[in-house]
């Protein structure tokens, strides 16, 4: 009977990192993500037959491609523990980038009216609200599955968010003070999707250049915004200067864009001339 060590070396050697071989044991030993230290500590102890094939299962999985985030059905972002599954994109480090924009610019703003179009899980929409309770915040998406998870994410963080079904701006009448989106941004053909297969395509691929939904948000955000108010948006590592000609041809201004954890330009976006003719405008980083 295999120790715990030799379980976490036998996954290892299968072709996955430690850090997921250690999620998967504890997964399949029930016990909390976070409870590495614990096996640290109880690394000689026998592993059970039914928990080493429990465990052999998970591996299978994990090693055909599926993400992690699916197989625990929990993913963490911005602090938050998320309920994922194959209904929605597994929430990715880098989309803080878009929380942490929105966050900095809505700093002055109480009470502020957002949208998260395009939520999937609630993400973007929990972490703002979870930081800023005083915010509105709506999110929309045109998938009832997705919304589904998203609405279960509300309940579970008790976060009040209003959830509603629509593609992009459909059904919106609002104005809002900040627009945020990560909406599809990868073309059909891109090489990327093999490594994607588990995830919804309908949520990952925007028509033949990557580029449909960015450029159809851009073109009917304004009515949608306060005077003053922001447009952010998600996109792929090679598409800012592309995103931010979309943004400067649709009317808005201060365009610039913000770099994601690797020092890629991920996020992008603009404002709205205010009514007094002032703009407020932050630095790229």
């Amino acid at each position: 009977m295999p120790n715990i060590s030799q379980a976490l070396l036998t996954t290892q050697s299968q072709g996955l990192d430690r850090l997921d071989a250690q999620q998967l044991l504890l997964y399949a030993m029930g016990k909390s993500a976070h409870d590495r230290a614990w096996l640290h500590a109880h690394d000689t102890d026998d592993l059970p037959p039914a928990t080493q094939a429990a465990l052999d299962e998970l591996v299978r999985r994990r090693t055909a491609g599926e993400p992690l985030a699916y197989i625990t059905g929990h993913k963490e972002f911005f602090g938050l523990d998320l309920l994922v599954d194959a209904r929605v994109l597994v929430p990715r480090p880098d989309t803080e980038t878009l929380v942490e924009w929105a966050l900095e610019l809505l700093l002055e703003i109480p009470n502020a009216r957002v949208i998260d179009l395009g939520t999937g899980s609630g993400a973007i929409a929990l972490a703002l609200k979870a930081t800023r309770p005083d915010l509105h915040l709506n999110a929309t998406d045109s998938s009832t599955d997705a919304l589904e998870v998203a609405r279960v994410n509300a309940r579970r963080l008790r976060l009040d968010v209003h959830f509603q079904q629509g593609s992009w701006f459909e059904g919106l009448q609002a104005r809002y003070h900040a627009i945020v989106a990560n909406p599809p941004y990868i073309a059909a053909q891109d090489r990327h999707l093999d490594q994607l297969t588990h995830e919804p395509l309908q949520s990952l691929v925007s028509g033949s250049n990557g580029l449909a939904d960015l450029q159809h948000i851009i073109s009917h955000a304004q009515t949608h915004l306060h005077p003053g108010g922001w447009l952010l948006l998600e996109h792929g590592y090679d598409q800012a200067s592309t995103v931010r000609d979309f943004l400067t041809g649709a009317g808005f201004e201060g365009v610039q864009s913000r770099h994601d954890l690797g020092g890629i330009e991920r996020c992008s976006g603009g404002q709205v001339a205010a009514a007094n003719g002032l703009l407020l405008v932050t630095k790229t980083v």
